[in-house]
């Protein structure tokens, strides 16, 4: 057998998957991305398995949904020793090495990679072992501290950085030293290329708080577009995430998105700096397998709120492309497929068993430009809130929380036309709610 490629893992964090050149936006500076895109696989309805950060990315390690790797909400972990395509990377003998972000709060913070590098390693007070309640119930945050309104992360954006520029600095800096050590270990003469690898960058831009540099700020400040949309009277739809109704000016709302924009651009020039380090080293980029997405978008003010959680386009649905030149031509995939698949297409691609029970489909043949029997449908879940892609239809249930959803985005693109009670989508509707079933969700309409 040949040498087993190595994989070159990049994501970044709250990615609007339509803010790129590549994707059709002619403001965004993404030129490293553009050219991922121009010479990969680029899928065009590639979704979440969860509109927010920690069960997005959990779900995509273990390949199952949410429901099914125990991590459904915001706050929680998958279990220690959880088979993660990391462990099975390193089970068969990749050096399995991931700098900056895996969102880890329970004991285990490797959960199968074999080095972290500028980590987010951190054990939430609810996995610290032995924990006395009552201890903690002593250190309360003072009132007012904590997580910052929606209102209040609008009103501050703009110029300036913080914690998460840094955070990407040092992930990016300890990439670039690991691959010079890898590949050329100049003082011992002994690099580690001998073993496949299996790298991972994972970036916290562009997640809010919304800041970037002066020159950024000023070249997006007068170019970008605002979403100016009413929101929705649906109780969960229309619901900002965090904080009350948003009451934001046309400047605030400007100057908000003018930084998203500057921090999409600082996290395209990380992703250069680490292709310029392997080319430094000799690699050829062309052997590797290179994938890049994010865990979920941003609302960026459109539908009148902001952040994610939501099944809405812009926090569903996420950049993914997929590069390899050695087997696959560039185009477009439209397809609906999830996170969850690129478990079992990494595997396969690098000849390596897919565990059993897992949500997770090969995309080779997408890749490869077949279609035939792939189904065409991606899933989403939020605590017991499910989104179900299939076609141009997109279906939401909420159980207790509010009204079912179904956009036709074939004729809505926009998603402000609420289908789920007009009566040529009836029978749809009879299809969706089997499959929540098929799912492991009991809709209420079944429980009356």
């Amino acid at each position: 057998m040949d040498q087993r490629p190595n994989v070159l893992f990049l994501m970044s964090d709250q990615h609007r998957a339509d803010v790129a050149g590549f994707a059709g936006d002619s403001v965004a500076r993404t030129p490293v991305l553009d050219a991922l895109a121009g010479s990969g696989v680029v899928f065009r309805n590639a979704y979440t398995p969860s509109p927010i950060c920690i069960p997005a990315r959990q779900s995509l390690m273990m390949g199952k949904l949410p429901r099914n790797c125990g991590c459904r909400n915001f706050g929680q972990d998958i279990p220690p020793g959880s088979m993660t395509f990391a462990r099975v990377f390193a089970q068969h003998a990749y050096d399995a090495v991931c700098s900056g972000k895996l969102h880890h709060l329970g004991p285990d913070q490797m959960q199968g990679w074999t080095r972290r590098l500028a980590p987010d390693a951190i054990v939430g007070e609810r996995f610290v072992e032995g924990r006395v309640e009552a201890e903690f119930a002593r250190y309360q945050p003072e009132e007012g501290t904590g997580k910052w309104s929606n209102q209040k992360e609008v009103e501050r954006a703009g110029v300036g950085g913080g914690p998460y520029q840094r955070f990407d600095r040092r992930a990016t800096s300890a990439a670039r030293d690991f691959i010079e050590d890898h590949f050329a270990s100049p003082f011992y003469d002994r690099p580690g290329r001998h073993r496949p690898l299996l790298l991972k960058l994972s970036l916290l831009q562009p997640h809010y708080p919304y800041l970037t540099d002066e020159g950024k700020f000023n070249y997006y400040l007068n170019r970008v577009r605002t979403f100016q949309e009413a929101r929705s009277d649906h109780p969960v739809l229309g619901r900002t995430q965090s904080g009350p109704d948003i009451h934001a000016t046309p400047r605030d709302l400007r100057r908000a998105t003018a930084a998203y924009y500057g921090m999409v651009e600082t996290m395209d020039a990380h992703l250069g700096e680490v292709f310029e380090a392997l080319r430094h080293v000799g690699q050829e980029l062309d052997e590797w397998i290179i994938v890049y997405t994010t865990d979920h978008g941003e609302m960026l003010g459109q539908h009148g709120v902001w952040e994610k959680m939501q099944f809405y386009e812009a926090s569903a649905r996420v950049p993914l492309i997929v590069r390899w030149p050695r087997r696959f031509a560039p185009r477009a995939v439209d397809h609906n497929v999830s996170l969850c698949d690129l478990f079992a297409t990494l595997c396969e691609l690098c000849h390596l068993p897919v565990p059993p029970g897992l949500d997770s489909r090969s995309l080779v043949p997408l890749l490869s430009g077949a279609k035939a029997g792939f189904s065409d449908e991606a899933v989403s879940q939020y605590g017991d809130r499910v989104m179900i892609k299939q076609g141009h239809l997109k279906y939401q249930y909420y159980g207790k929380d509010g009204a079912e959803v179904l956009f036709d985005l074939g004729v809505d693109p926009g998603e402000f036309r609420d289908g789920a009670n007009r009566p040529e989508y009836r029978q749809v509707m009879a299809g969706f709610r089997h499959r929540l079933v098929e799912l492991g969700v009991t809709p209420l309409i079944f429980q009356a």
